[in-house]
């Protein structure tokens, strides 16, 4: 067994989605799914139809909208999902449980290879259908706050990454508006946005 693309690009999408959920945010646009990670839009897309199609995730339409996991993450494991994408587990067709085909052996209960790949699938499945979506965010979160890293989509990530995307020259400017007391950070973007508008 051998992850596609499409089976990582699906599990880090998943992953993500579930950090969201752990921080209490409903949706995730997909350019920001597809910005975290840095993955294509358009093939993280079809993905995300593959997972809305399998009950795994769903969506909301609208400017605001975005993805969401359709269950909970404990309910998800990650073997469901390499299944859903990539297929069968097993190394060969007469080991699968799901997809089951005759091989060109002439005495498939005393076929060694059998045997051996049987205990490959099993090994896989095993490892697989034990984890959940909930135990690798659960982990990756830990490490992460363990780390002091902004949990993703999290209020703290996300101010950072609007930091991270404000032209060098606007960053100073906050800077210096921010030490001289005059205007605190907030007020500077919207004023630099907005002008002489008020809200």
């Amino acid at each position: 067994m051998k992850l596609s693309k499409r089976g990582e690009y699906a599990l880090r999408s998943l992953i993500n989605l579930g950090f969201a959920a752990a921080v209490k945010r409903d949706l995730v646009q997909v350019s920001e799914l597809a910005e975290v990670e840095q993955l294509p839009v358009k093939f993280l897309e079809q993905i995300l139809q593959t997972l809305k199609e399998g009950k795994l995730v769903e969506s909301a339409r609208g400017k605001f909208g975005g993805y969401r996991l359709a269950k909970p993450a404990r309910e998800i494991t990650i073997g469901h999902v390499v299944r859903l994408v990539d297929g069968p587990l097993a190394p060969i067709g007469c080991v699968s449980q799901s997809a089951y085909e005759k091989c060109t052996c002439p005495d498939e209960i005393h076929c060694g290879l059998r045997m051996l790949m049987l205990d490959v699938r099993n090994a896989i499945a095993g490892i697989l259908d034990r984890y959940t979506l909930n135990d690798v965010v659960e982990i990756t979160l830990r490490k992460m706050r363990r780390d002091g890293i902004a949990l993703p989509f999290s209020a703290a990530a996300d101010a950072s990454a609007a930091a991270a995307r404000l032209p060098a020259r606007l960053a100073r400017q906050l800077a210096r508006g921010a030490t001289r007391g005059r205007t605190s950070p907030t007020d500077s973007v919207l004023q630099h946005l907005l002008g002489d508008y008020t809200i």
